[in-house]
């Protein structure tokens, strides 16, 4: 019996790129169907169910930043990698905030998208798997719908914040280790990528301040902890 081909949903406006990236990924294995917009993206996800998603930032009809918005709504753990011929870090944030697990500049070459890809595919078969709801102290965390609830009171997180407060919450008054968290969220530990990080443990911190027994620590050069007060 055949073993079953990852799916990849690519979508890029450009039906010269289009084609090469497509027949590239054939020929490495996977199963690839295209799509030219985001409109078009985001209909053939709902009928496709890709394993992962390539998509351009800049299209017409609807933009790669809407699309995924729109998919991350009902679908948060498909990866997610974005083309983009952008260099602004305004544009990087916005593309992980909305949930992007990686991205890559235009131009590039084949290999280095294929290595992408497999690494993202690799993480997501494996698992880090991520519990639909977690609890620790007096706050609460249902990844699926990326809620955080923090003394009954309740914070919509994006899917960058989510996936920090799931590694913190597996490790309460554990260290977990700045290029833990770089790896989880961007698949690399570059360093360029911390003051993204510091960015947001600051707003998580300020969305943890209103419990009563946890509070989110720096440790110097090495990460964060989630400490809790057990005599609370």
């Amino acid at each position: 019996m055949a073993m079953r081909k990852d799916k990849i949903l690519l979508v890029e406006d450009d039906s010269t790129l289009s084609f090469i990236v497509q027949d590239a990924l054939t020929r490495e294995g996977f199963d690839v169907v295209c799509a030219p917009n985001g409109e078009s993206g985001f209909k053939m996800f709902k009928e496709s169910n890709p394993d992962i998603i390539v998509a351009d930032v800049m299209m017409p009809k609807m933009d790669g930043f809407e699309m995924v918005r729109l998919i991350r709504l009902t679908s948060p753990a498909v990866p997610v990698l974005f083309l983009t011929a952008r260099t602004a870090l305004d544009d990087v944030v916005k593309g992980f905030e909305l949930g992007a697990n990686d991205y890559i500049r235009k131009p590039f070459q084949i290999l280095e998208l294929v290595v992408r890809i497999k690494a993202l595919l690799k993480r997501n078969h494996q698992g880090i798997t991520e519990d639909a709801n977690m609890s620790v102290g007096d706050c609460s965390l249902d990844f699926a719908s990326q809620r955080l609830v923090v003394c009954s009171e309740t914070i919509e997180l994006s899917h960058t914040e989510a996936v920090i407060i799931d590694e913190l919450f597996r490790h309460p008054n554990e260290v977990v280790e700045a290029r833990t968290l770089m790896y989880r969220i961007w698949q690399n530990d570059d360093y360029n990528n911390l003051n993204r990080l510091h960015g947001f443990i600051y707003k998580l911190r300020k969305y943890l301040s209103k419990s009563t027994v946890l509070e989110l620590l720096n440790v110097r050069g090495i990460g964060y902890k989630l400490s809790v007060c057990k005599a609370c």
